[in-house]
């Protein structure tokens, strides 16, 4: 596993490129509601993109196994559907639906990607339990992230607390490191696996 180190100036360039993801997913956690298309949520996305003049990163990419490049600048998974949703004008939110979207951009050469999960109009408790485990596993691992902290530690305890909570990992994906491309090393399973404690 070869983790590209990036500079301050990198770094920076990347956080000026996550503040527009997050603009944008701020604006898309507003509009989305019953009655609002999942197209509507890209176009403004896209939009809103351009005129920080950015590149969508999802829209154009291919996949081995799609018929077509990724035709969206957001992935709009709605309930069951776990990621990468096609956004659509025939995909209309419903209430007491949930709804994850995912958006990247590159900015200056370089990327920045995020995904929220929230709650279209009123959610049953279920689904509002499922939003704030999985925000509380954000915050763990991130106040667990720290040098000389194995990412295989941070790993068990997230698996750990999810597990307790009556939910599970989902183990077919994995969060990735971000740079020039929108997929580096390394490879950031929210599980605990043989492979991953062999890369510790």
């Amino acid at each position: 596993m070869a983790i590209t180190l990036k500079s301050r100036r990198e770094i920076e360039l990347m956080r000026r490129a996550g503040a527009i993801v997050a603009n944008v997913l701020s604006k898309l956690k507003e509009i989305a509601g019953p009655g609002v298309t999942t197209a509507r949520l890209d176009s403004i996305a896209l939009q809103m993109t351009a005129d920080a003049g950015a590149e969508a990163l999802f829209k154009g990419v291919r996949t081995p196994g799609a018929r077509i490049p990724f035709p969206g600048a957001v992935c709009t998974s709605i309930n069951e559907q776990l990621v990468h949703g096609i956004p659509s004008e025939a995909v209309m939110l419903k209430d007491g639906d949930i709804l994850s979207i995912d958006f990247g951009i590159r900015l200056n050469g370089y990327c920045g990607d995020a995904a929220v999960t929230i709650g279209i109009g009123k959610i049953s408790e279920d689904k509002r339990r499922l939003i704030d485990v999985t925000k509380h596993v954000l915050e763990i691992a991130i106040a667990k992230a720290a040098p000389a902290v194995k990412w295989s530690q941070i790993a068990a305890e997230t698996q750990n607390y999810v597990e307790s909570a009556g939910f599970s990992v989902v183990q077919d994906f994995v969060g990735h490191g971000i740079g020039r491309q929108m997929h580096e090393e390394p490879r950031v399973p929210n599980f605990v696996s043989d492979e991953l404690l062999a890369d510790d």
